[in-house]
């Protein structure tokens, strides 16, 4: 009996040990970075990968300019630009925005668009 008790709180050291909360799929979801700005974040990234074709008046079957923060806050809001660049249909001339790129573009929508 004695041998049962004490196998049965092993058990339960290694049942409660192994639950920890301290998984590693936390660390999957960081939490949105709230000091993206356009002018000191976004405008870079979109001058870089999108005024190849998104300038005003926009060039290469581009529907609409991406130069001003309306543009590009319009874009994420109502165009799914976020969608585009991650699934890679734009840029479509290669030069993909790099994961952290993306990023930022989530966090300044999660952040209220800052300017």
């Amino acid at each position: 009996m004695k041998k049962l008790f004490i196998l049965s709180i092993v058990f339960l050291l290694f049942i409660i040990t192994s639950c920890s909360s301290g998984s590693e799929d936390n660390n999957m979801n960081p939490p949105p970075n709230n000091n993206v700005t356009y002018a000191g974040n976004i405008k870079a990234i979109i001058d870089g990968a999108c005024l190849n074709c998104h300038v005003d008046p926009p060039i290469n079957g581009a529907p609409m300019p991406l130069i001003t923060l309306a543009n590009v806050q319009e874009a994420v809001q109502n165009r799914d630009l976020i969608g585009r660049v991650e699934n890679g249909s734009m840029p479509p001339a290669g030069n993909d925005l790099t994961a952290a790129q993306v990023q930022a573009i989530k966090d300044w929508q999660s952040g209220g668009f800052k300017p």
